[in-house]
């Protein structure tokens, strides 16, 4: 015997392919529905009706049944001694296809006869006969099937020792329920026919609105969404966005989701840009310093006397200073970016700014500084003294940088309302409007070569200074706003006081800071 070789089978889960099931159109499963509930409901009301109208039937045909075998007994009991006698049947008033007949005190049939039309009475056969055999003397009505004769509803009734059953033919019942039947049944198709007409055109007119939803979402799928601008995006007709039916109701979600899917796209779209500027501009900004150390490094390295090592290692000192500050303003940007937490204690504003301006005086002697407090109540805020004060200390310093010798600058504490202000005011050239919007954005400097200069400060700037106090600022719930016109510039600081409950929402007023918080005034 020889054995067939067994085929290799793939070990693990056997994958059993199940057949998929077609899923239909909302319109056809609507219609399907709508459908079979007008067939039951049709169905039900056509048997219901026969029922009724057949129960009616009956009891009339029971009334007459109950008369006739009255009337047959009256007749039987006028001759009693005839026990077999079923003369009363000659007598006029009887109903064609009536049936009586004679029964013994046994209950067995000893005559029985059939009424004809414009005929004598005609006896019944044997197997006629023996088919209204066994039927109870208690009065009650009796459904049998007479041979020949077809469905008769029965009865038997006595008086003393005479008894007679009697009973009437059920053929015209039969026939008027039939006929009703079948009306009906002409009657629903017919009426089915016309509301399945109806119903689809009904169905078809009320889903149009959210086929074109449905071919909208369809197209918007089918745009570039991962490339590309992606620009005026293909709405839901205004006609289809009525709140009123289910279909409105979608059609407005879609455009809805289609607003924030255009507005979400727009701000990765710009946030890729700034990022892609923030790391050319720092690139920039340490480019510079690290190619200042390399070429004082390679100078000291040849040997050559044409730098005095001190003043190389000063120029390389000083730039390692100036690159360690911008990653420092940067890392501190990134930090507030993630919303890291800050240290939160209770901080005097006003001693604050006067020490800041105490600094600013000393470091600045050629500016004007005053210090105003107008204060309705202790200036306490919650948040990081240190970075606080690096705020105020920088806008002085901005103050005095982009400003001539002899300008004023006015440093003003205010409480109320609910409220911590602190304003830097000074009468100098302003910010030029074209720079006004931006002057919050990171790396912002008047001279957007990115060119290195400036009598007064030994250079422009990194262009970080305002981002980090707005920042800052920001990250405390507070607000920074700049009002600047040709000789009053304005940088107002507001924070919540302590003890005012949660800060609310951060936000920059004015030009307003995007979400990547912005640089000092150029």
């Amino acid at each position: 015997m020889s054995l067939r070789p067994l085929r290799n089978r793939p070990q693990g889960r056997t994958c059993v392919h199940r057949p998929r099931v077609r899923t239909r159109s909302l319109r056809t499963r609507l219609l399907v529905l709508v459908s079979v509930t007008l067939v039951l409901v049709c169905a039900t009301m056509t048997l219901t009706t026969a029922f009724i109208q057949r129960a009616y039937l009956m009891g009339d045909l029971d009334g007459r049944v109950a008369a006739a075998a009255s009337r047959s007994l009256d007749g039987a009991s006028l001759h009693p001694e005839n026990a077999d006698g079923l003369g009363f049947l000659n007598d006029k008033g009887h109903a064609t296809g009536m049936l009586a007949a004679r029964l013994d005190e046994d209950g067995a049939i000893v005559a029985a006869e059939v009424v004809s039309q414009d005929a004598a009475p005609k006896g019944l056969a044997a197997a006629q006969t023996a088919a209204l055999a066994d039927i109870a003397t208690d009065g009650s009505r009796h459904t049998r099937t007479v041979p020949g004769l077809g469905t008769y509803r029965l009865t038997v009734v006595e008086s003393g020792r005479v008894r007679v059953l009697a009973g009437l033919p059920m053929s015209d019942v039969q026939r008027m329920i039939g006929r009703l039947v079948v009306a009906e049944a002409a009657v629903a198709v017919a009426g089915l026919f016309v509301a399945g007409c109806i119903c689809t055109v009904v169905v078809r007119r009320q889903l149009l609105p959210l086929g074109r939803v449905a071919a909208t979402a369809a197209e918007v799928s089918r745009a570039p969404l991962d490339r590309g601008e992606v620009t005026g995006l293909t709405r839901v007709p205004a006609a289809d966005t009525d709140p009123a039916g289910e279909a409105g109701q979608v059609g407005a979600a879609l455009n809805r989701m289609i607003d924030h899917v255009e507005s979400s796209l727009t701000a990765r779209r710009r946030t890729e840009e700034r990022m892609r500027r923030f790391l050319a501009d720092a690139g920039h900004e340490l480019r510079t310093p690290l190619a200042s150390i390399a070429g004082y490094a390679e100078l000291m390295n040849r040997g050559i006397h044409r730098i005095e090592p001190m003043l190389a290692w000063r120029r390389v000192w000083a730039e390692s200073a100036r690159m360690t500050g911008l990653v420092e303003d940067m890392l501190l940007l990134a930090r507030l970016d993630e919303g890291r937490p800050l240290q939160s204690a209770e901080v005097d504003v006003a001693a604050l700014v006067a020490e800041a301006v105490w600094d600013a005086r000393a470091a600045g002697g050629d500016h004007e500084w005053q210090l105003e407090l107008r204060l309705d109540d202790t200036p306490l805020v919650l948040g990081d003294e240190a970075r606080l004060r690096q705020v105020v200390a920088g806008l002085l310093s901005n103050a005095r940088a982009h400003t001539p010798p002899g300008t004023t600058v006015v440093a003003s504490v205010e409480t109320g309302a609910g409220r911590c202000a602190i304003r830097i005011l000074d009468d100098g050239p302003g910010i030029p409007p074209g720079l006004l919007p931006q002057v919050f954005d990171r790396f912002t400097r008047a001279d957007t070569s990115r060119a290195r200069g400036g009598p007064r400060n030994g250079g422009s700037g990194s262009g970080l200074g305002l981002a980090v106090a707005a920042a800052i600022v920001s990250a405390h719930g507070g607000r920074l706003d700049v009002e600047s016109e040709p000789g009053r510039t304005e940088f107002t600081i507001e924070l919540p006081p302590a003890g005012a409950g949660p800060p609310p929402p951060a936000t920059v007023s004015g030009p307003s800071v995007p979400a990547a918080l912005p640089a000092l005034r150029p």
